[in-house]
């Protein structure tokens, strides 16, 4: 029997709520829906206090040390961050800044960003396929992109984006089951 799928979603919105927080959460239920999965949700809003002054990867606390390590450590990974001035935020760059370059070869990331208007629609495309390109990560093939007029109380209410987040996990579905059941982790192709 194999073990649950270590499932991981990064928000980047730094507020609380958060419709970045929101998109993640519900792509991580509908993964969670279909396939065994232990569920985290990592909030860079949050951390920001302890990341923002740390350069090197020792300095941060132990608190920020977790979530670098569960990020590592995911079999699957879901990215959600609002579009500032056209890019993902500084703070999700500055965390993905402290992931090691090789623990994200070949894990699926699940793409999702959230922005004012649909003119920032392509930063799934332009800016978070080649930052997830460099950790030779496997981007799964649909994204998600949600607008403000979204969401009701920081939920999804918009139809055609409900089934938007539907189809990219059903069609993420085949490669993370393949991923999941083909490589090992390293604790287990060492015993």
């Amino acid at each position: 029997m194999t073990r649950p799928l270590r499932l991981v979603a990064v928000s980047g919105g730094l507020q609380r709520p958060s419709r970045s927080a929101a998109l993640a959460e519900h792509l991580l239920d509908l993964i969670a829906d279909e396939l065994p999965c232990e569920t985290r949700l990592v909030e860079l809003g949050q951390l920001a206090p302890q990341l923002a002054g740390a350069v090197w990867r020792s300095q941060l606390p132990d608190t920020v040390e977790r979530e670098l390590a569960a990020v590592e450590q995911a079999d699957v990974l879901v990215v959600a961050t609002p579009v500032f001035r056209g890019a993902y935020t500084g703070l999700f760059k500055h965390f993905f800044d402290f992931i090691h370059q090789d623990a994200l070869i070949d894990k699926p990331v699940l793409l999702a960003a959230t922005g004012g208007s649909e003119r920032h629609a392509l930063v799934i495309d332009h800016q978070l396929r080649p930052l997830f390109s460099f950790f030779q990560a496997r981007t799964l093939p649909l994204g998600v992109y949600a607008t403000d007029t979204d969401f009701v109380d920081h939920r999804l209410r918009n139809e055609a984006l409900v089934h938007r987040a539907t189809l990219a996990v059903q069609r993420a579905l085949p490669l993370i089951a393949l991923t999941h059941h083909a490589t090992p982790s390293l604790a287990e192709a060492v015993a």
